[in-house]
């Protein structure tokens, strides 16, 4: 496949791909952004994740320079050109490019970045290595809703848990309330019963986590959309992780300590075999 980039209208090759020095995304960290995946050339969940991205431009007060199906038949043509069979597209919106202020400039049209990469399939099932996380105090601002680009605390967080030989850091408020990983979204089974934090201002509802919760609902399993503490989460059942990038993604220790029971558990297994239905009915199935 190509690596392809989109600017503002304008195709290249993702190595000449070049922005202005004071965009705004660059200086302020001005914008909003989103991760699609693709399967088999098909975007997964495609309306779900534009729909997301202009709430977050509505949060920050930027207008999208397209409208939403013009965006979308955008990204279509960026998977078609790039010749992309399973990858990603990664999608920034900023304010635009004018002299660094804080203020919002008044004549500064905003900037829309796309641009897909080749990205290795998810192993099967059976081949999934569970993996670690490690816990760390939540020290964002309080709209994590919004998908920013301002990713600071969790590149400090996530490089933490890397150090640590985790694969994600689940992040804890006051309480040792959990809200969710520093590029994912947690569940537990506590009690019998699959919880997670609800979609506030605290966590950013992942699309992959509003699948997984549908899933959840269609087959019938006992479901709390309810935060967990550390406690709670240290003598949780079972722990997994979702993301666009990562699916559904179980967790075999928190801080070193095991679960109760080896990962994948039933619940997560089950969930890790509806999803990967899910994609196959999405992007596999039938696709002309």
């Amino acid at each position: 496949m190509q690596n392809i980039a989109w600017i503002d209208g304008i195709y290249s090759d993702l190595s000449e791909a070049k922005v202005s020095i004071e965009d705004r995304g660059y200086l302020l960290g001005d914008g909003v952004y989103e991760v699609i995946r693709v399967y088999n050339g098909q975007p997964f969940y495609l309306d779900a994740h534009l729909q997301r991205l202009h709430r977050s431009a509505e949060a920050i007060r930027i207008n999208l320079p397209l409208s939403i199906e013009q965006v979308k038949k955008t990204v279509l043509e960026l998977v078609e050109k790039s010749s992309c069979s399973e990858g990603y597209i990664y999608m920034q919106l900023t304010r635009g490019s004018a002299s660094r202020d804080h203020l919002f400039p008044a004549d500064t049209a905003p900037s829309l970045v796309m641009y897909v990469r080749e990205l290795k399939p998810i192993p099967e099932i059976d081949a999934v290595k569970p993996q670690m996380a490690i816990t760390l105090p939540d020290e964002r601002w309080l709209n994590c809703y919004i998908k920013s680009t301002n990713l600071l605390p969790n590149l400090l967080a996530r490089q933490k848990a890397a150090e640590a030989g985790a694969v994600e850091a689940l992040l804890y408020r006051q309480g040792g309330i959990v809200t969710e990983g520093t590029r994912s979204n947690v569940f537990a089974v506590v009690d019998g019963k699959v919880r997670t934090h609800p979609a506030t201002n605290l966590i950013l509802a992942g699309i992959t986590r509003g699948i997984v919760i549908d899933i959840i609902q269609e087959l019938s399993i006992p479901f709390l959309e309810k935060p967990f503490n550390l406690q709670e989460l240290e003598t949780a059942e079972e722990v997994w992780v979702t993301s666009t990038t990562m699916e559904v993604n179980p967790i075999k220790a928190v801080d070193n300590k095991l679960l109760k029971s080896p990962a994948p558990g039933p619940v997560c297994k089950q969930l890790m075999e509806a999803f990967r239905n899910k994609i196959a009915a999405n992007c596999l199935e039938d696709v002309k």
